[in-house]
């Protein structure tokens, strides 16, 4: 029980990374706040936590929205005590267009969720770990802020940002025992990339598993995480595991890229 006693908050609850991390936090002990704009599948998650034996609660989460993220931390402190984690996985995932080919609009959008909205729920959150004595914060960053691909600009940027934010954080926070990290994921098996692998697959007149293949072969590990797996890189960080390492941005990515 790695996290027995502990209180987080994780944003974007979806059937990806925002489950499979919320599971995995409870299943060390961790009260759970649920956060999402839409509270459905937040609504779900928090019943299979419950059945575990440990405690959930679900609010309505938009990042971008301040009152939002002080309310998702009031409910954290109100309902179990207080806070101790928080895991920023909300995101927008990009426009996917040429820099040329888009008004800067979009990459505005992009920014305002996974840039500034990431750092409102971060600000939201800070005072509560310090009446705790301290804290842990895990950005859910992605390859593409060292991996640059065209048309992934815009979201490519903002997670560029996040991690030089999240070594400014972790060196102002250190003093109040804030710890503050990056994990890095590549692709993220799971139903969406499915969905996009095989949509690249009907465009070239191959099949989604080949596009996979394709894609796993430049992997070091000859495959790509499931969310189930990369989460437990966020129970590393959010533990005592981690105790002496903050500032850090750690690939999980099976070796598809290494950043130097």
């Amino acid at each position: 029980m790695l996290l027995e006693g502990k209180v987080a908050i994780v944003s974007g609850i979806g059937p990806g990374m925002g489950r499979d991390v919320s599971l995995q936090l409870a299943q060390h002990g961790a009260d759970i706040v649920l956060g999402a704009r839409r509270t459905e599948t937040s609504d779900e998650v928090a019943e299979e936590i419950r059945a575990m034996g440990a405690r959930a609660e679900v609010v309505a989460l938009d990042i971008t929205d301040p009152a939002m993220c002080l309310a998702a931390v009031n409910t954290a402190v109100a309902t179990f005590g207080g806070l101790d984690i928080l895991v920023n996985n909300a995101f927008q995932d990009g426009n996917r267009r040429q820099f040329m080919d888009a008004p800067l609009e979009e990459w505005r959008l992009t920014m305002d969720v996974n840039f500034w909205g990431t750092l409102q729920m971060t600000r939201a959150a800070v005072p509560a770990m310090i009446e705790r004595g301290g804290g842990r914060i895990v950005m859910v960053n992605s390859m593409s802020a060292h991996r640059i691909e065209a048309r992934s600009g815009a979201y490519a940027a903002s997670k560029g940002a996040l991690e030089t934010a999240t070594k400014t954080l972790a060196t102002e926070l250190g003093v109040h025992g804030i710890r503050v990290n990056g994990i890095h994921p590549g692709y993220i098996w799971g139903d969406s990339v499915e969905w996009y692998f095989n949509y690249l697959g009907e465009k070239r007149g191959i099949t989604g598993e080949e596009v996979y293949r394709e894609v796993a072969e430049e992997t070091s590990l000859k495959y790509l995480a499931h969310s189930r797996e990369i989460a437990g890189s966020v129970v590393f960080f959010a533990s005592d595991l981690s105790k002496p390492v903050t500032g850090q941005s750690l690939d999980v990515n099976c070796g598809h890229w290494m950043t130097p």
